[in-house]
């Protein structure tokens, strides 16, 4: 909201405190202001001129000799380059000695000989954003008004002689989203009264009544709780007086012409948007308040052709749509040059079926601002007569007497319950009763002592952020002045923080990846239907949850794997020739068996990551070698043993998008207890070729059971003082047998005897037969307290082989 400092001395008495003070304590107060911009950007000794000639330059085609009065006591003769300089007109004239902004200087001169004595400004020049300016005079010199006073400063007639406060609202105080309701604002800080301005519907009286031309029904009463319109005849569209403009622009507001530009004033002024139609094009005799029915449209002022749907809120005449309630008017009942008489709309539309509609069209607009935050319900009926005076003022017209309204849902003031005790306590503070009255009176809240320290407190519609008594404490410590409470030091038995053992297994992943290498990414939460159909990841039979109101299609669905936005960044990435990519994200995933719900999905915490291209890159000691499966294997075989999860297993698995031979299932436990916690594996080649990607494996595991069997106690062992023995032993077995398999019936045969198993070669050969495979072990046997005897390793040994024979049919290989 842009707050003209000119324009709010209007309503309260600013003496004694310039912009930048006001910003302070307005800030000091809760109202963050961002900026305190003055409209002056540099001007001095410019004033208003009166051209009284113009000859064509005698040796330049497109200068023009000017002779100007500019109440300087002689006239000046000015050369000038804009081609819509004519006699008669009053122009802003920099004299010699003059200042404009970016430092330029007026000095006397002389172009293609001929002496000029000052400079004739566009509104460019001046510092003015020309984009604001109505359309005709955007371009070339700024023609100023007819009764503009020769010699007077351009400063003051253009209202560039005003500070602007820029204020950064949070969305509970839409009230200041108005001059008035900051002026409220304002004199509560400073302790002043407030000066509301005055309409003048009875100067402007009429014979006939709007009822006459009228009637005014509400159908969608849940969208619209009040509707009112005044009806004003007899007017003539034409450019708005300067005051006017000067004021719309200090607020960032274009000015058209002097119907438009009063709705624009009053609505910036009371908070309450207002819409004029030309009563001429409305048919029915009646404004109906209705929702749009299935494949109804609707041309808006922007001449774009809206598709309407059930949700969205229509005014209109009877017969037809004239506007999308709260977001734009229709072109059919546009004011134009021929209008004569309007209709004057004011009402309280539902905030939220105003968000709705605007977001769904792409229509944001300062009306549909203030509607979508709750207007002031209070504000409804002066907003339109305020209005409807300044029309009658301005435009020359009649106001019909009395107003059509209709009134589905009155509002009524909110009423709280507050004591002295509880403030105290709330705030820390130990203020007196005539304290606290003081500061109620100054937010002009009416209250009612019910006893010593006790009051009932109405707080006017104005202010509907303030509904429970912390609101009103909130507003009484704004007031009094949070630098005047009192710091309270913290009483109580403190703790030391730590982190909770998923913030530290989060932690540890992050470490431990980015340390192999890995870059964590954060993609979003929301995705699109076709990435769940297409890589359904860990839970296959989730179904997509659609959300309420989403961004786009594209974020229409919440996701049950993180895998596909993971391919969307290696994507992202290769486009822009970066082929080698190692990412991680560490996020949630939604499911749900249902297809709707009726319960709270699943949050399931995954890791996920996806890795390819090369795993190093060419150098003078080596070739560029490309990552595999063992490489992501690797990492989280690292990742499990950081964690202290020991029971981990692999088996091969073939699920939907991955490659059937170069997947696994990674589980944890043993037994009954034995649990899939995700999959590790390469992309099958057609969903690689789909995303035009070369070799991808991925990884997804949940990581709830990580979490749990985390530990990170940390066990010392002294080093070995007794010597090892080593036996190789080379097996062969069915080519199916998982080699994991059979490590783990070596351990539990060798026991604790057996220090480590290693395998060292996989062979398969015509020498072996159809379906075998040789695998060789390395075994490191030791004894923590003595040294083993060959004997003794030897029987071991013999165990173990005997084992392998017995489960796995193996035979030593000779």
């Amino acid at each position: 909201m842009k707050v003209s400092y000119r324009w709010l001395s209007e309503y309260v008495d600013l003496k004694g405190y310039t912009g930048a003070e006001l910003a302070e304590k307005l800030t000091r107060s809760g109202i963050e202001v961002d900026v305190v911009e003055s409209r002056n950007k540099g001007v001095t000794n410019v004033v208003v001129g009166y051209v009284a000639a113009r000859e064509k330059h005698p040796d330049a085609d497109k200068l023009s000799v000017c002779t100007v009065d500019a109440g300087q006591g002689e006239q000046l003769q000015i050369v000038c380059g804009a081609k819509n300089v004519a006699a008669g007109q009053k122009v802003p004239v920099a004299l010699v000695g003059a200042e404009l902004p970016d430092g330029l200087k007026i000095k006397r001169a002389k172009l293609r000989g001929v002496e000029s004595m000052g400079m004739i400004c566009s509104a460019k020049e001046l510092g003015m954003n020309e984009k604001l300016l109505p359309k005709e005079q955007q371009e070339g010199i700024l023609v100023l008004p007819a009764d503009a006073p020769v010699g007077r400063s351009v400063l003051e007639l253009l209202g560039l002689d005003d500070e602007v406060l820029e204020l950064d609202l949070t969305p509970n105080r839409s009230d200041c989203l108005s001059m008035i309701g900051v002026a409220y604002e304002i004199a509560a800080i400073l302790g002043r009264d407030v000066r509301l301005p005055e309409d003048e519907v009875a100067l402007h009286p009429s014979q006939s009544k709007t009822s006459d031309f009228l009637r005014v029904d509400i159908t969608a009463q849940e969208a619209c709780s009040r509707y009112a319109a005044r009806r004003i005849s007899g007017v003539k569209v034409a450019p708005s007086p300067l005051w006017l403009q000067n004021r719309l622009m200090a607020a960032g507001v274009r000015p058209i012409n002097n119907i438009v530009d009063v709705t624009n004033y009053v609505m910036l002024e009371y908070g309450q948007p207002l819409h004029a139609f030309d009563a001429g094009l409305l048919e029915g005799g009646r404004i109906d308040v209705r929702l749009a029915r299935e494949g109804e449209t609707l041309v808006t002022l922007d001449d774009v052709e809206r598709k309407l749907e059930p949700h969205m809120l229509l005014i209109t005449d009877g017969v037809k749509p004239i506007a999308l309630a709260g977001v734009m008017g229709g072109a059919n009942s546009e004011v134009s040059a021929e209008t004569t008489a309007i209709v004057l709309e004011s009402a309280k539309f539902d905030g939220g079926t105003v968000r709705k509609a605007s977001r769904q069209l792409g229509l944001r607009s300062e009306a549909s601002l203030r509607f979508e935050k709750e207007v002031n319900p209070d504000a409804v009926i002066p907003a339109l007569d305020r209005a409807a005076s300044l029309i009658a003022k301005l435009a020359g017209g009649e106001i019909n007497a009395g107003v059509a309204e209709s009134v589905a849902k009155p509002a009524s003031p909110v009423s709280i319950a507050i004591s002295l005790d509880k403030i105290n306590r709330y705030l820390g503070t130990e203020l007196a009763s005539l304290e606290v009255k003081v500061i109620l009176n100054r937010l002009h809240f009416p209250f009612e002592d019910k006893a010593d320290g006790e009051w009932i407190v109405h707080v006017p519609l104005r202010r509907g952020d303030i509904t429970r008594d912390v609101d009103l404490i909130e507003e009484i410590a704004r007031l009094y002045g949070y630098d005047n409470i009192p710091a309270t030091p913290i009483v109580g038995a403190t703790t030391p923080g730590a982190l909770t053992r998923e913030q530290t297994v989060r932690r540890t992943l992050r470490r431990l990846l980015t340390e192999s290498g890995l870059n964590e990414v954060v993609t979003y939460s929301f995705t699109h239907p076709e990435q769940i159909a297409g890589f359904r990841g860990m839970y296959p039979e989730a179904k997509p949850i659609a959300l309420a109101m989403p961004m786009s299609e594209e974020r229409s669905v919440l996701r049950t794997s993180l895998i596909p936005h993971l391919l969307d960044a290696v994507q992202y990435n290769r486009n822009r020739n970066q082929d080698d990519a190692a990412l991680f994200e560490i996020g949630k995933v939604f499911v749900t068996g249902e297809d709707r719900l009726t319960t709270l999905p699943q949050e399931k915490l995954m890791l996920g990551i996806v890795w390819t291209g090369k795993r190093s890159a060419a150098h003078w000691g080596g070739k560029a070698e490309k990552v595999d499966f063992y490489d992501l294997k690797g990492v989280f075989e690292k990742v499990a043993g950081a964690l202290g999860v020991a029971d981990i297993r692999y088996a091969a698995a073939q699920p939907e998008g991955f490659h059937p031979g170069r997947t696994a299932s990674v589980s944890v436990g043993a037994g009954p207890s034995e649990r899939v916690i995700g999959r590790l594996g390469q992309l099958h080649p057609a969903l690689q070729q789909s995303k035009d990607l070369d070799d991808t494996y991925v990884l997804e595991i949940e990581l709830e059971p990580l979490i749990e069997r985390a530990d990170f106690t940390i066990a010392y062992k002294p080093l070995p003082k007794y010597p090892a023995i080593g036996r190789d032993m080379a097996i062969v077995v069915d080519a199916a047998v998982p080699v994991g398999d059979i490590r783990r019936t070596v351990r539990e045969t060798a026991g604790a005897l057996l220090e480590s198993i290693d395998v060292f070669d996989i062979y398969t050969g015509e020498r072996l037969g159809e379906g075998k495979k040789s695998v060789a072990f390395a075994l490191v046997y030791r004894h923590p307290d003595r040294t083993l005897t060959d004997e003794e390793v030897a029987g071991l040994h013999g165990n173990v082989v005997a084992a392998l024979e017995q489960t796995f049919a193996a035979q030593l290989r000779k």
